[in-house]
């Protein structure tokens, strides 16, 4: 009866946490699969430990959450790392920038923030989106079960993920040591709460999908509040300021000198 017991409680504590998935992975082999799973509702993502980490070898690493596009969707928890593998996975930055990374995936038909991604400007919704939610959980839970430096927690995303970047930052100002919104857009009223925060974001002059101006209104917004944001538009690119934006040569030696307080 004990044993039965003890079972039916472990089975509760496990619904709570994060629940690894076996199975070999020859696409992204340095991402573990895993599945995060609350009363809230259930995620997916995949995890990234720093090259050679060990337990107990006392040290502390930062964080990297990035928030994937609308085409990435789904239940695979593979697509959400197609444009971001590169970047954390080259063999030179994981050995100048051991860090964690965290990439939740969005559902199909859901987003990171319920908004019409090609409107003039929009208001942050009154509550996180259900993946957002689920995304910072699995944030936290990290944070309880890893040794990460908690003023090094970065986050970045594209598209509906740079959507994703601005409302994380705008809802939680003070969690991030910095952030990387690559075309997207925010609520221009939050701009007061992220002014002191170090904020590099990369648009396209010609993007169609996500206005150009939703990115130079957030800028001229933080600005107006007295901060200094970084951007980078780029004149001859559409959407895809991803690509030569996580190319770019200086953003992560940029984003990892950045630290809270």
């Amino acid at each position: 009866m004990k044993i039965l017991y003890f079972t039916i409680l472990l089975c509760f504590f496990l619904l709570e946490k994060c629940v690894p998935v076996l199975g070999q992975d020859t696409k992204f082999p340095e991402f573990e699969r895993w599945v995060f799973d609350n009363e809230k509702g259930k995620i997916r993502y995949r995890l990234l430990k720093p090259k050679n980490f060990e337990w107990g070898d006392g040290k502390e690493y930062p964080l990297v959450l990035f928030f994937h596009g609308a085409g990435e969707r789904g239940d695979d928890n593979e697509t959400p790392l197609t444009h971001i593998y590169e970047l954390f996975t080259n063999e030179e930055n994981r050995e100048d920038y051991p860090c964690f990374v965290i990439v939740p995936q969005c559902p199909e038909n859901i987003k990171w923030v319920d908004t019409d991604w090609g409107a003039e400007a929009h208001t942050m919704p009154e509550v996180p989106s259900v993946p957002m939610q689920l995304s910072f959980d699995v944030l936290q839970d990290a944070l309880d079960n890893y040794p990460i430096d908690s003023d090094r927690i970065y986050v970045t995303g594209l598209s509906m993920g740079g959507f994703g970047t601005w409302d994380a930052i705008s809802r939680e100002p003070d969690l991030f040591a910095a952030a990387v919104p690559v075309c997207g857009g925010g609520d221009e009223k939050q701009a007061e709460k992220i002014k002191n925060l170090p904020i590099w974001t990369f648009h396209g002059a010609l993007d169609t999908v996500v206005k150009t101006d939703r990115t130079r209104n957030m800028i001229q917004a933080i600005q107006n509040m007295g901060g200094n944001p970084k951007y980078t538009e780029y004149p001859d690119i559409a959407h895809g300021s991803w690509k030569p934006a996580y190319v770019d040569k200086e953003l992560l030696p940029w984003l990892f000198l950045q630290k809270k307080n």
